[in-house]
């Protein structure tokens, strides 16, 4: 088992639950938050809106975090289908993380493995 975590934009969400949900993966997790990548959120605001000490702005960049679980064989097909719909081209379009996942046990019933994540 593997867990596929995203931090894709808020504006993508829907679309994202959508789409995995078209290729049978209807189980995910959502949390609301803030980061920043590469571009280290920074608005670059014109010469004359510079503060005195000619610092840029940095900030934090609202984002949403989804986890998935899966089995090993269908997380190529999970991180395809968050790669095309959250994919624009500019900064600020997510990134993915695989991780293995050693248990998973269902609370309600105490089923272990993966007809626990299903």
């Amino acid at each position: 088992m593997k867990e596929v975590v995203a931090i894709i934009q808020m504006n993508k969400m829907e679309a994202t639950k959508n789409a995995l949900d078209i290729i049978g993966i209807p189980s995910i997790t959502a949390y609301k938050v803030t980061g920043r990548g590469k571009q280290k959120g920074l608005i670059i605001p014109h010469p004359s809106e510079l503060p005195e000490s000619g610092k840029k702005n940095m900030r934090y960049i609202p984002k949403r975090m989804v986890s998935i679980m899966v089995e090993d064989e269908f997380v190529p097909a999970v991180v395809a289908v968050i790669c095309k719909v959250n994919r624009t081209g500019n900064y600020g379009d997510g990134r993915i993380f695989i991780c293995p996942v050693e248990e998973s046990v269902r609370i309600r019933t105490g089923e272990r493995g993966s007809v626990a994540i299903s």
